[in-house]
């Protein structure tokens, strides 16, 4: 099984969503984040002062998958999510050892 964070552009979000379904992947977390990579944030100008914007408003969107439906949806992320400017975001992939069912003790993938 594999662990993806996938940190996105909080506008691909409902694509990102489509393709999580369509990959049957069942369970998924989403959180609003801040953050900075290549990208550095960007100067702004407010009651007339240049201000520098470097905390960036993104989504991370975390599921546990098996291993084959991860790499299908990294592959469709890859190709439908990406527009090719700074700034698309990342895919962490984690191994994940086991997952337990806490409501009726299911472990491994019959958990997910």
């Amino acid at each position: 099984m594999k662990k993806l964070e996938i940190v996105i552009k909080s506008e691909k979000l409902e694509d990102l969503k489509k393709i999580l379904s369509e990959c049957n992947a069942n369970g998924v977390m989403i959180s609003n984040i801040m953050g900075y990579g290549n990208q550095k944030g960007y100067k702004t100008i407010y009651r007339g002062h240049e201000t520098q914007v470097n905390l960036l408003l993104k989504v991370k969107v975390e599921t546990i998958v098996p291993a084959e439906v991860a790499e299908t949806i990294i592959d469709k992320v890859l190709n439908e999510i990406s527009t090719g400017n700074i700034g698309d975001g990342k895919i962490f992939i984690y191994d994940a050892d086991d997952v337990v069912r806490i409501r009726t003790g299911e472990r491994g993938k019959d958990a997910l």
